[in-house]
């Protein structure tokens, strides 16, 4: 049974969190994450004196320019309005509301941000950064990256893959994902034999009669590597490896993960199963890499591409380095 955190929420509130859980699935960071949302919002209508089931439009407009207001990024702001709707939406449907207060707000103008990726080289030299340290930490963290880079987990996947899921060196990895869903992810030959020799010392760091159901496991509360000690080491890792630490987090290798593939002819829906999306849509952001190598390709390559940079070149005068 989830034990419910402190955070004071009104009924209707902790009613429609107890639904996502119940209903969909809902992680507890994607729990946490709406709690912390809902909190805020509360906190701003108990000071107009409302409530969830007594705000009105406007009441909410003026949150969300407050939100502005603060310097809040657009994306944060969408975010937020997304799980306002989610709630008005559910308490309509319980018939706690008899209107939608929400339905009239807009949604504020996102750009569309490409995701921050290495390249195959830099992927590598963190490898082998981490591979050095092998002595240190018994291979944990080179296994971790292999891992990682080979099936493109989430960072919470990664942390809390059970023992089970590698204990008969699978050639698929069954991870399971947001909302409880499971999904296969095949296993790279370098990230197979990362695990293979993780396994073998991983045994030796438990304790006397020490057992742990994690393949990382951890003598802190959660009985795994958190994520926050993962992106830690990571950012350890990169300075190694020489790599501006800044341009490095979990879910940039899942990026690089899918964006390598695509490059290296993979078609787009069997990336979207591997990365476990629900919607073929998110998985099409990474298509920037194939529009990238394409129009390079054509500048290349294209024969009046070529021509054109002949006649460009013709056209210079000796020491001219106007168009360089």
């Amino acid at each position: 049974m989830r034990k419910r955190p402190s955070a004071t929420l009104s009924h209707e509130a902790e009613a429609f969190i107890e639904m996502m859980a119940a209903e969909r699935g809902a992680s507890r960071n994607t729990e946490a994450a709406y709690r912390s949302d809902l909190a805020h919002l509360e906190t701003f209508l108990a000071r107009r004196k409302q409530k969830p089931r007594t705000v009105d439009e406007a009441a909410l407009r003026a949150y969300l320019k407050s939100l502005d207001y603060v310097g809040m990024t657009a994306r944060t702001v969408a975010r937020r309005l997304s799980v306002i709707r989610q709630l008005f939406r559910f308490l309509l449907v319980e018939r706690l509301r008899e209107d939608d207060p929400s339905s009239a707000l807009d949604s504020p103008r996102l750009g569309r941000p490409l995701p921050k990726v290495l390249s195959r080289a830099e992927v590598d030299c963190l490898i082998e950064a981490t591979q050095g340290k092998e002595a240190g930490d018994g291979g944990r963290m080179a296994t971790l990256l292999e891992i990682l880079y080979a099936a493109g987990l989430r960072v919470t996947e990664l942390v809390t893959l059970p023992l089970a899921a590698v204990e008969r060196d699978p050639t698929m990895l069954v991870v399971r994902g947001k909302g409880d869903k499971e999904r296969l992810v095949p296993l790279s030959d370098p990230a197979r034999r990362a695990i293979a020799a993780w396994l073998h010392i991983r045994a030796g760091l438990l304790g006397d009669g020490e057992t742990s159901r994690y393949l990382f496991p951890s003598r802190g509360r959660a009985g795994h590597l958190t994520r926050q000690r993962f992106a830690q080491l990571l950012k350890e890792a990169a300075l190694e490896a020489g790599i501006d630490p800044a341009r490095i987090s979990p879910h940039v290798l899942r990026h690089a993960f899918a964006s390598h593939l695509l490059e290296g002819g993979a078609d787009l829906r069997s990336v979207q199963l591997m990365l476990g999306h629900a919607d073929i849509a998110t998985t099409q952001i990474y298509t920037h890499v194939l529009d990238e190598k394409l129009r390079a390709l054509v500048q290349e390559k294209h024969p009046l591409a070529r021509r054109r940079r002949r006649a460009v070149d013709r056209t210079r005068t000796p020491g001219d380095t106007s168009s360089r």
